[in-house]
């Protein structure tokens, strides 16, 4: 049940039919792993904490440093050298206090990975590798849990939803081959700072979608973004029947 003050925060979400209360209802019942708190994880922390996604779970091992501040918009100068995940957890619960925000400052791998991923409703990856994307992608399958997918640098973004849950969802290996792809960071490469609040404010949207079953995710779908065209082109995705990882 929603209490007062919840009614009256989240009124603008309940105020839309569609929504309503049993959708806010289930945004306050959801849990959410954003693994990376960085230029992705800062809005999708900021906006499905104040949106009132009842526990929230930020993972991620650096610390906030002077070149983060152009993109990351959950720091502040006065917080160089500070854990990204405690730090973030801190913002979020300043603006909502309503909602349980737990800071991991660690890298999730093996069989916390797996039990982390295994006790969530969705997961969102933020994460700036390719390492990482593929250990999400293998504990997400194996526990049938949703999985937000999102990447920018340079000016170019990305946004997919994988579902296991849904026998046709490809999975984010039928997309990338775990071999032959190389990391490049936006240390090497650079990134333009509104690009990732763009592709982040996106994931925010698609989890919430997920998890209050209002409207249509990118299942079988992936956005690409050209920020400096403002083009959005979109390619359907089809699973791989002979993936390593989601194939039968």
């Amino acid at each position: 049940m929603l209490s007062d003050d919840e009614l009256l925060r989240y009124s603008r979400q309940i105020l839309m039919p569609r929504f309503d209360i049993a959708g806010q209802e289930r945004l306050k019942s959801a849990r959410v792993l954003v693994v990376g708190a960085g230029g992705l994880g800062c809005p999708v922390g900021l906006y499905l904490g104040a949106a009132g996604v009842g526990q929230l779970s930020l993972v991620d091992d650096d610390n906030i440093e002077l070149a983060n501040l152009q993109r990351q918009i959950g720091f502040e100068q006065n917080q160089l050298g500070e854990s990204k995940a405690e730090s973030l957890a801190g913002r979020i619960r300043r603006i909502n206090p309503l909602v349980s925000v737990t800071a991991l400052n660690q890298r999730l791998e093996g069989e916390e990975l797996a039990r982390q991923v295994e006790e969530t409703s969705l997961v969102v990856d933020c994460s700036d590798n390719f390492s990482t994307r593929f250990a999400l992608n293998r504990a997400c399958v194996a526990a049938k849990v949703p999985l937000i997918s999102g990447a920018a640098i340079r000016g170019e973004g990305q946004l997919s939803v994988f579902d296991s849950r849904q026998q046709s969802s490809p999975c984010y290996h039928c997309l990338y081959p775990e071999q032959g792809n190389e990391d490049l960071t936006c240390s090497e490469a650079g990134v333009i700072a509104p690009l990732v609040g763009m592709i982040g404010s996106a994931q925010a949207m698609e989890a919430i979608k997920v998890i209050s079953g209002v409207g249509t995710p990118l299942v079988g779908r992936l956005l690409i973004l050209d920020a400096w065209e403002m083009q959005w082109r979109e390619m359907k995705l089809v699973r791989d029947p002979s993936c390593p990882v989601c194939s039968e």
